[in-house]
Order: C-alpha cells, then structure tokens, then sequence
C-alpha cells in the first residue's frame, strides 16, 4: 500500500451538506487573510474545524437481531424513563430512553439504531437550550420520528443544541431503514433521544462514549444481560 493511499484511508470523506459551509469559511479566511494575516490564520483553523465537522466516515455496524446500535457519535449523557414527545403519538406512559450528546467535535451524521419502517416523522419548533440538559428533550427544537421493528415502535428524536440551529433529515415516512443508515444531520452540536419499547437491557451506562452505527446501546437478545458500569 502506497503512502497516499494510506493518508486516504485516514481521511474521511466530507458529506455533501457541509461543502457549502466548507467553501464559505475557505472565503472568509482569504478575506480575513487580505484584512490581517493573523486573522487568516484563524479563519483557516476554522476552515479545517468545519470540514472535520463535516466528515461522514463509513461504520461497521453489527447486525445481529436484537439489538440498538447508537444513533450519533458522543457520550451517554442522560438513561431512565421518560415520556416520549407526544407529537409521536406514543402515549404519556414512560418509556426506557438513553439520550447521546454530540458535541461541535463529534461526527453530526446520525444514524438508524434499529432495522424498521418509518410510520411517522413529526417536527416541532422550540429553543435552543444546551442540548446536554434533561430539559432540552420537552423545551429545544426537535425532530422525531418513529420506527417499526420486530423488537415494538421505537422513537428518535434528533433535538436541536445551543448552537444547532438546523436540523435535516433524510427519510420520509413509509420508508424502510437498515440499522446503521443513515437518516439526518443536525448543525451544529446537539443530540439525539432514543425511546425503546419494554424488554431492553442496555449495554452502556451514563458518560459512556458512543460511535453512530457501531456502538450497541442495548440488546433484546433473551440471553442478554444488563451491564453495570463505573467511572474511574
């Protein structure tokens, strides 16, 4: 293997979402360039930054009935029960949720955390609190939707941060999903919420680091057991 194809390898292709932002950062670093040269450089760091932003690696997604990959890359930063957003129509009664916080350095492509059919996508409008607060899931603005597996309805809501001021998603409902696909993006810093149905014993605990497509956040295997976790 050649040297430039090894570099290639490292470098994870930019998702057609983000060149527009790329190229408009690249212009504002010359402008600034012309106008100081410090200020250049800045707008170049900045330029780099916004194209790591961007990046859509490819993920190898494990496929084994049963389980829930994570939707997002980031850290676990919320598990219990809550009542999911009731414009998914899933009742008020509580449901096992693990919300994944992606911070302005972590990959924003998000991913399907089950095999399923979208029944339902709903948007609401909201504000714009720090995504990492339990509050974040009723007050910020969101976009849920709602996928049929073997397993029951799932929900995944994709919920805007405080700086996030764009949510996109890619599906439309009646569509099927395969775990690990791609559905959204949201700029810039957020996360997203996933609602499971009864029977999941999850495989990650708070704080734990999540990779969109790769890392399972819970199994419906019959054998499967819940894992303790500690911090240290």
């Amino acid at each position: 293997m050649s040297m430039i194809e090894s570099i290639r390898k490292q470098v994870a292709p930019i998702h057609p979402e983000g060149r527009n932002f790329i190229i408009l950062f690249g212009i504002a670093a010359v402008v600034l360039h012309y106008i100081w040269s410090p200020l250049g450089w800045i707008g170049g760091i900045a330029t780099v930054w916004c194209a790591y932003f961007f990046r859509d690696p490819a993920r190898v997604t494990p496929v084994r009935d049963g389980l829930v990959v994570s939707p997002a890359d980031g850290y676990v930063c919320s598990i219990g029960q809550f009542a999911p957003p009731p414009e998914l129509g899933l009742g008020p009664e509580p449901m096992q949720r693990v919300s994944v916080f992606m911070s302005v350095f972590d990959c924003h492509v998000n991913r399907a955390p089950v095999t399923g059919r979208i029944t339902r996508i709903a948007y609401k409008p909201g504000a714009f609190l720090n995504a990492d607060l339990d509050k974040a899931s009723e007050d910020n603005e969101r976009n849920g939707m709602l996928i049929d597996a073997p397993q029951g309805t799932f929900g995944v809501v994709q919920i805007a941060g405080l700086i996030a001021r764009r949510i996109l998603s890619f599906v439309h409902e009646g569509q099927s999903l395969g775990v690990g696909e791609r559905f959204g993006l949201i700029r810039f810093g957020s996360r997203v919420d996933v609602y499971m149905p009864p029977g999941a014993r999850l495989s990650v605990g708070l704080g734990s680091k999540c990779i969109a497509g790769e890392t399972v956040l819970a199994d419906y295997s019959p054998s499967a057991e819940e894992r303790p976790y500690k911090v240290g």
